[in-house]
Parts: C-alpha cells; structure tokens; sequence
C-alpha cells in the first residue's frame, strides 16, 4: 500500500517542483515519519546552485534538518509509537568498514546521507532506517525540533574541542553554524567571542549577548589579546571557511590551543604551520555528529540554551519553497529559514 503526499522535487537550474507523489507502507526496520518543518542549511543553498547535481541528480527531495511525529512502523521495529515525537539523524552507515568496524560510524567510509544520497524531508511523509530516529520531548515545540540537526553539528565540535568551562573561546564566522557553535560553547561554559564581518549577524549575535568583534575594522588578533590578558583563545572554532578565518584561527591561539575545523574549505587554505610548532598547537577535524551530539542537542534546545526563536528568522510553507530558497539567496539579515510541510503536532 502507499500514502498520498506532497513533495517538493529539485529539478536543477534553481529549480524546484512541489508534486503530489506516494510514500510506500515504511519497509522493514524502517519507520515513516510525517513530517512538521525542515530547515535549509548551506548544504541544500549547494544543491539550489547546482553545485551537486552529479550527487543528487535532478529529480531528488532535499533536506535533513526535521522535525515530525511517527507515522508508521515498518516490521521488526520497536522503541517507538504511533504520533511520537521525533527527530532523524540523518546518517546511514554501511557497519563493515574501518571506520564502522572502529566504531565511528559517522564517518563511515560508505556513508550514506539522507536527504542527499537518498530522498529527504521537503516531503510529506519521510521513511527513514529506524536506527536514525532520536524522540523528543512531548513538550518541545516543532518548529525548534527542526533546528536539533545543525545543534547536534554545534554539539559535536564543541566535543571534540574538550572545551572546559572558564577557557576562553574565539567562533570565526557568524553563519548558522557559527552562531551556534558560539552559544553552546557558552552553555558549555565557555567565555566566547565571534568574529564576523557581516554587520547584520553581528547584530544577531550581540542580540545574543555575545562579545563580537569585526575583523573587517579590528585587529582580530589584537583584540582577542587584549580582552585575554595577551593569552589568546583556548578553543578556537574555524567556520568561516575563508582564508583570512584560516589566518586568524592561529594567530589567535593561545599556547597548546585546540583548534577545531568545522567549516569546509573549497580551496585548499594555507595554513601557518610554524605556530603548531611554536605553540603547540592542536588541529582537530570535526564531521557532522554521533548519537550523543543528538541527545545533548535536544537536552540544550529544551532547556533554552539555544535561543531558537532568535535563530529561526523566517517560515514559508511547502508550496512557497521556491521563493524560500530565493530569498535566503539574497537576504542579508537570514540566519535560519524553516519550510512548514505539515501540521504541527
């Protein structure tokens, strides 16, 4: 049997189609899950521009970053229950290579990702691997659900960072990204400064309440010494993806700094190699996330250590999603836009 739903399908050219289409019964070990909102993250701005279009060809449904209740079990699945709330960490691994037989399937050699390698959630019902599904609270809000993804990224590298409360933390790039990796570093207890050019998101993160410095019109290096006591920052975050962030995320490092490259890189960037030298620096690589990253995602989204509603700057339903991606295309002052597929739950 199969489920009449609404989808919205990527043909290439910046072009999207919202079609009625049919969801099969979930198979196996999969769960069908109706879908509430979905973000759009840089990834899918990527596949709008057609820069992936050998990946997911022209007639994919995108995105990733959800939030839904159950609308199916597939057999042998067990855990969870009709109309439950529910996220999808969207990772598919193969469980037979190095990095899976290592217990880091995140990073598995043969990764799948949803909503790129396969069908995603612009889609009235999304049947996913049951194995990808983190439940929520009762309580928590849908339209914050759908931020849990890009949280569990923030999550993740601020992990892998070991960021001890008290250090001093520096977030280069004020992008969705940035900005959340600069508020759970705080939550973390981190003393964070993020650096940005863009003076709307500047704005965003002084609303925020964080300590901002542009580096447009400061001595970025000069400024975090001052405000360290001419120590520099003991975490530093590279998001920006830029050069001139590659630059300042070692001139800024205080001795044996941990630096963790979250952003992904076109070109490949010079790097100063003598300040790992001389400082004893660390260069951590940080990857999407594990399933802790989604459980602390959802504890610190619940308990207000993210400012959602600051984050979220704009909804548009299904049917409006080529205009959505049009005008994130262009806005100056988006940080986060969400697409309403569903009903909330």
């Amino acid at each position: 049997m199969s489920t009449e739903i609404t989808a919205a399908y990527y043909r290439g050219d910046k072009t999207f189609v919202v079609e009625p289409s049919t969801a099969p019964d979930p198979a196996p070990g999969e769960v069908a899950v109706r879908i509430a909102y979905c973000g759009i993250c840089g990834t899918d701005m990527h596949v709008y521009h057609g820069n992936m279009d050998a990946r997911v060809g022209l007639n994919r449904v995108i995105g990733h970053e959800m939030s839904g209740t159950v609308a199916g079990l597939g057999a042998g699945v067990d855990g969870f229950a009709l109309g439950q709330k529910v996220v999808v960490r969207p990772l598919d691994h193969c469980g037979d290579c190095p990095a899976c037989d290592a217990g880091h399937i995140h990073i598995c050699h043969k990764l799948k990702f949803l909503g790129l390698d396969t069908d995603g959630a612009m889609q009235s019902i999304w049947n996913v691997p049951a194995h990808t599904l983190h439940a929520l609270p009762d309580d928590l809000r849908m339209d914050h659900a759908a931020l849990i993804e890009p949280v569990a990224v923030a999550c993740h590298d601020v992990r892998m960072s070991g960021l001890q409360a008290g250090e001093d933390v520096l977030v280069i790039g004020g992008g969705p990204i940035g900005m959340l990796c600069a508020m759970v570093a705080r939550d973390a207890g981190g003393k964070v400064v993020l650096s940005e050019v863009n003076p709307n998101r500047l704005a965003i993160a002084e609303k925020l309440g964080f300590d901002t410095v542009n580096p447009a019109e400061t001595d970025l290096a000069a400024a975090i010494n001052a405000k360290t006591g001419d120590k520099g920052a003991d975490v530093v975050f590279e998001v920006s993806g830029s050069q001139p962030g590659v630059d300042a995320m070692t001139a800024c490092a205080a001795t044996r700094a941990r630096i963790v490259m979250v952003a992904i890189h076109a070109q490949k960037p010079q790097i100063d190699m003598f300040q790992f030298f001389w400082r004893e620096l660390q260069l951590i690589g940080a990857r999407v996330y594990e399933p802790e990253d989604y459980e602390k995602a959802i504890t610190i989204i619940t308990s207000g250590g993210v400012d959602a509603d600051t984050v979220i700057t704009d909804v548009s339903p299904l049917a409006d999603i080529q205009a959505a991606f049009e005008a994130l295309d262009s806005s100056p002052t988006a940080l986060k836009s969400l697409i309403k597929v569903g009903e909330d739950a």
